[in-house]
């Protein structure tokens, strides 16, 4: 196995063991033992495990200058087209949670340990959407088109309706007995209740538009 081979090796064997035991369940020894390596080959490939907490994070592409969360929307940000940028960002987001459980358990063993991998990742990612995102609304309140509310509010229930989803899903009711609908029809329905909320014709325009296309 070429060394790039062996280091994205330990790295997932690690993410899966944490995700598991979290991170003061989880020793080097049983990250290199799982690996099928010695504990200094995983030292060779990462000198400490801070350094491995954040080649997780980089390797999720969470940490790379050009993750913006509005990229997957850009078109729909240019165009101002409310339903879309909202819409199309919690798919994305919905479908990535539904791929990788695993790190989104990671997560949640390192904010519950209070590890510090939790506080790499809302700086390094979950306070850019909310800086970009609260920027798209706050625009779109100078234009007259949302009302008056606190731009970071509007993050907050928006990211907390896909949260709660996607922690239902993935840990309580993996099987949807509760609840079975798509990730489409998830955003598509938190989308209608956040601009109903916000917009300041109730989301009437933005639900026209979407039937008619026009």
């Amino acid at each position: 196995m070429t060394g790039a081979g062996r280091r994205l090796q330990i790295l997932r064997v690690a993410m899966r063991l944490f995700s598991q035991r979290g991170f003061r369940g989880t020793t080097t020894k049983e990250i290199a033992l799982a690996s099928g390596v010695s504990e200094a080959m995983v030292f060779r490939h990462f000198a400490t495990k801070k350094e491995l907490y954040s080649a997780i994070l980089d390797h999720k592409a969470c940490v790379h200058e050009t993750m913006d969360p509005l990229h997957v929307v850009a078109k729909a940000v240019a165009a101002k087209d409310d339903r879309a940028v909202f819409e199309g960002l919690a798919l994305d987001a919905l479908n990535q949670h539904d791929c990788d459980p695993e790190f989104h358990r990671l997560l949640l063993h390192s904010a519950l340990e209070e590890h510090e991998l939790a506080q790499m990742f809302w700086e390094k990612f979950v306070k850019r959407v909310y800086r970009l995102l609260g920027g798209y609304i706050r625009q779109r309140q100078r234009d007259g088109a949302f009302t008056k509310v606190d731009p970071l509010i509007v993050v907050r229930a928006f990211i907390g309706m896909i949260i709660h989803h996607s922690l239902t899903n993935n840990l309580w009711d993996r099987k949807r007995k509760l609840l079975r609908i798509s990730n489409q029809t998830a955003a598509r329905e938190f989308t209608n209740i956040l601009l109903a909320g916000v917009t300041v014709d109730g989301g009437r325009k933005n639900s026209k538009n979407k039937r008619t296309g026009k």
